[in-house]
């Protein structure tokens, strides 16, 4: 599933790097800290992956 937002793509970056012991899990915090617990890593790399041109920084912005 793609990211709907800047925000969750980088959310899912920041879980990613957990999940691949390239940063601390205590580190995590929101979002990505859901997102490190709830999806697997191919799931986060499918997000992480998201081209980020013309998405908004948050889902409500327009």
């Amino acid at each position: 599933m793609p990211a709907k937002s800047a925000a969750q793509q980088k959310a899912a970056g920041a879980a990613l790097s957990a999940k691949r012991g390239d940063t601390k899990v205590s580190d995590l915090q929101g979002a990505s800290k859901e997102m490190y617990d709830s999806m697997t890593e191919r799931e986060l790399e499918e997000m992480a992956s998201t081209k980020r041109s013309n998405k908004p920084e948050h889902v409500g912005d327009k």
